[in-house]
């Protein structure tokens, strides 16, 4: 007769492992889903290319895309799906940190004042110099890390993340306040440009703009991954964490910084697109569990995922013009979340 305690052990034993093969599926799913939207993102837009093409040309036959296809897969598709695929990675990695950060399904990177700061910096840029896209990036950048900082050095004040909450909403406040002084000295077209930066786009990416990002986000991204341990501790709660040998003020500083160095950079090229980092952590905790070794390297494919096909309908609902990014993702994911809160889901 088997000890009880030994079935009970071997029971939990299979659960885990069974747990663990769900994880490993769902990032499988994950990733072949990302592969299947990224073709069909280069596929469709206003020149249409057929994925079947593709496919061929994918597999060396060096015939199967004219020279106008080529020219459209080469200078305008593959770095516009590739800065999609970065900037969701980055945002739904990010998210998922946050919301691990502050214990509360509410977080995103915006929250601590980053894309405040970038919105700031983007206006200042469009208004007050001559413009061009990699100046507006510039400022958009710096404005998102002097924000940031702010938001950290006056949360400081304040013992918990309370502090740093009421110090992001202040931050928020103050460069909202700050753009509206400064759009009153806009003229017409300024206007229309820092209307449409604020509803973010992917229009801007080329091949220059995804050399310096790539390295820079992908190396954060990395890095967000590596500290799931110290967001798992977090979990548990910040007396818990500090029992677990974990110095809370510098895991809050780590955090905050990795966030913004990662997704300010997109968000300077990109603009703002707003849900992808709040609403995709929440798909995948309540999918994979609540364990960021899997919640963030998910978070990232299915922000990914989202982000692509959110491009997609940009492009393709009022072609031959095309939607801003950031009103998709708002049009999509807030009415979703507000599906979960009504099914008190968003915890």
């Amino acid at each position: 007769m088997q000890d009880p305690d030994t079935s009970r052990s071997l029971a939990g034993d299979r659960h885990v492992v069974g747990r663990h093969m769900t994880r490993q599926t769902g990032l499988l799913i994950l990733s072949c889903g990302l592969l299947l939207s990224a073709s069909f993102a280069i596929s469709k837009g206003a020149f249409q290319i057929p994925v079947s093409r593709l496919f061929d040309w994918l597999a060396g036959s060096r015939g199967a895309l004219d020279a106008v296809s080529m020219n459209v897969l080469i200078s305008i598709r593959l770095p516009r799906v590739l800065l999609g695929l970065l900037a969701g990675a980055s945002l739904g990695a990010a998210g998922a940190a946050m919301q691990a950060l502050f214990r509360n399904p509410l977080a995103e990177p915006g929250l601590v004042g980053l894309s405040a700061g970038a919105s700031l910096g983007a206006i200042t840029a469009i208004v007050l110099t001559p413009g061009g896209f990699f100046l507006i990036a510039a400022f958009a950048f710096t404005g998102s890390v002097i924000t940031t900082q702010l938001a950290f050095v006056l949360g400081n004040k304040s013992s918990g993340t309370s502090g740093l909450l009421l110090a992001g909403v202040a931050i928020n406040a103050i460069a909202f306040s700050l753009m509206g002084l400064i759009i009153i000295s806009a003229d017409d077209a300024q206007l229309r440009d820092l209307t449409f930066w604020n509803m973010g786009s992917l229009a801007g990416a080329n091949w220059t703009v995804l050399a310096l990002l790539v390295p820079w986000v992908l190396l954060g991204v990395l890095v967000l991954m590596s500290r799931w341990r110290v967001l798992n501790a977090l979990l548990l709660g910040e007396r818990e964490a500090q029992h677990l040998g974990y110095t809370l003020q510098a895991i809050r500083q780590q955090i905050i910084a990795l966030v913004a160095l990662t997704v300010g950079p997109v968000v300077a090229v990109t603009g703002g697109i707003g849900f992808v980092g709040l609403v995709m952590p929440h798909l995948v905790r309540m999918w994979l569990g609540a364990d960021h070794r899997w919640v963030l390297p998910a978070s990232a494919l299915a922000g990914a995922l989202g982000l692509t096909l959110a491009d997609v309908l940009a492009r393709i609902v009022i072609a031959p013009a095309e939607l801003p990014i950031g009103l998709v993702t708002s049009l999509v994911g807030g009415p979703f979340f507000v599906w979960m809160l009504m099914q008190g889901r968003a915890r």
